[in-house]
This record gives structure tokens, sequence and C-alpha cells, in this order.
């Protein structure tokens, strides 16, 4: 009864900021690594952004380095994404998932159904 449950998207002009939450169920959140994936239309799902069972590493796709940090809460069993200065090729639906134990970008157990972000121009 794994529940991972994602919200903070919208519609954001381009240049504005957005704060996705993932709160997670089901699990010891403390010894699962989170990360952050989107998916726009007819793309691939990427990699966004992933961060280590205490919080102290966290790695990023290029694409958004410099402007998202990922951070986490273990005792509120929450991950976050901040996003900054948004741009139009940032819109997608974006889910957070848990791998249990070393931060990867592969092999994670658990999703969210997924938050839209539309980022206009």
């Amino acid at each position: 009864q794994v529940h991972l449950a994602e919200s903070g998207g919208g519609l954001v002009q381009a240049g504005g900021s957005l704060r996705l939450s993932c709160v997670a169920s089901g699990l010891t959140f403390s010894r699962y690594a989170m990360g952050w994936f989107r998916q726009a239309p007819g793309k691939e799902r990427e990699k966004v952004a992933a961060i280590s069972l205490s919080g102290s590493t966290a790695y990023y796709a290029d694409s958004v380095k410099g402007r998202f940090s990922i951070s986490r809460d273990n005792a509120k069993n929450t991950v976050y994404l901040q996003m900054n200065s948004l741009k139009p090729e940032d819109t997608a639906i974006y889910y957070c998932a848990a791998k249990f134990g070393v931060v990867a970008w592969t092999g994670y157990d658990y999703w969210g159904q997924g938050t839209q972000v539309t980022v206009s121009p």
C-alpha cells in the first residue's frame, strides 16, 4: 500500500517559479532515495533530480542544473522540487519516485501519478 502523492503543479509564465511536493506513505521513507522525473507529450520520460536517504547528496539533469533544487524532510515523509527560472521546455508531467537504498537514476520501486507543470511563453 505504498502511495506517492505529488502536488504543486500548475500554470506559470516563463521565468516564474513553482514548488512541487511529494508525500510518501506505506514505506520507511528514510530508507529510500527519492527522485523527480518528467515526461512531455511525445517524449520519453527523463530524469530531473535525485536525492540521497539523508538529503546530503543531490543530483540534477544538465537541463535543470542551477535552476531546480531537490530537498527532503524525512520527518514529514516529503520530497520537494523547487523550480526557478522556468522555461516553456520544462512543461511536462512531473513524477516523484522512491528507490530503496543508495541514490541512483535507475531502479526506482514506486512512482506517483504525476502533477502537470505548464510554462507559458
